[in-house]
């Protein structure tokens, strides 16, 4: 398993990878974090992807690292992503990325 590369997706709710945040930062530096959601409209679906969304933003801007975007692989970050939808924390749009299947929630979609 690798951790998230450049092609990995970030916003599972606007399907946004790392990639095009990245190049968003550097084309448009933008002066705070939350104007990464002018980028495919990235974390104002279920707001999962916003600390990543932090992180990419000062990686990019400061030249730092993103730890938790190096120390998980996708999985990890798609199975985390569910367990915070499925504790109420954030409700994916339609067309969102469906959650991963879990044996704990059988009826949810792969």
């Amino acid at each position: 398993m690798t951790s998230m590369d450049l092609d990995a997706k970030i916003c599972y709710c606007f399907h946004v990878s790392r990639r095009k945040l990245v190049n968003f930062v550097r084309q448009t530096g933008p002066k705070v974090p939350s104007q990464l959601s002018q980028c495919g409209g990235a974390g104002t679906g279920c707001g999962w992807c916003i600390p990543f969304l932090k992180q990419i933003f000062q990686q990019t801007t400061s030249g730092g690292a993103a730890p938790d975007l190096e120390a998980l692989t996708p999985e990890e970050y798609a199975r985390r992503r569910a367990a915070y939808v499925r504790a109420g924390k954030g409700t994916p749009p339609p067309g969102a990325t469906p959650l991963p299947q879990d044996s704990n929630h059988p009826g949810d979609v792969p």
